[in-house]
């Protein structure tokens, strides 16, 4: 149950600060915090990451799909099984940062990307990020260092 909540949680949570994001700001203006480490910047992102795929939108729509489908069957049979509580956060992380952008690309056409990390090399710093990246990302990395331990 609480792995459903993880997913749950994410989905919600970044829907709600792209919701907000979408509203209050402009598209590629930035909004320095955090004495400039985080820069907020509204970005719609037809691609997956660094805009692959950005002139195919039905082909990103699809794969991203498919995707889905799949952590999602892969998610119901490692829920039946006892343990594994690392890979179980991963996949409910991965499956709610997932879920969330998908979202995005079926109601919108694009995903809502809203903020940079200033920091590290230039190329890095480039890369518009949400919070369902972080979340895919992260999920995938528990996923698989739980999967390690099984």
């Amino acid at each position: 149950m609480i792995y459903l909540l993880i997913t749950i949680g994410v989905f919600l949570t970044d829907l709600a600060i792209k919701h907000f994001v979408d509203r209050k700001y402009a598209r590629k203006v930035r909004h320095p915090r955090l004495g400039g480490r985080i820069i907020l910047e509204k970005y719609y992102n037809n691609g997956a990451a660094l805009n692959l795929l950005e002139k195919k939108p039905g082909l990103m729509r699809l794969l991203h799909s498919a995707a889905i489908v799949l952590v999602g069957v892969f998610s119901y049979f490692l829920m039946r099984v006892s343990g594994r509580p690392l890979e179980k956060t991963g996949v409910a992380l991965l499956l709610g940062g997932g879920l969330s952008n998908l979202y995005d690309r079926y109601t919108k056409g694009h995903v809502v990307d809203y903020f940079h990390i200033n920091i590290g090399p230039k190329r890095l710093r480039r890369i518009i990020f949400n919070l369902s990246d972080f979340c895919v990302f992260i999920g995938a990395l528990l996923a698989v260092a739980g999967s390690e331990t099984a």
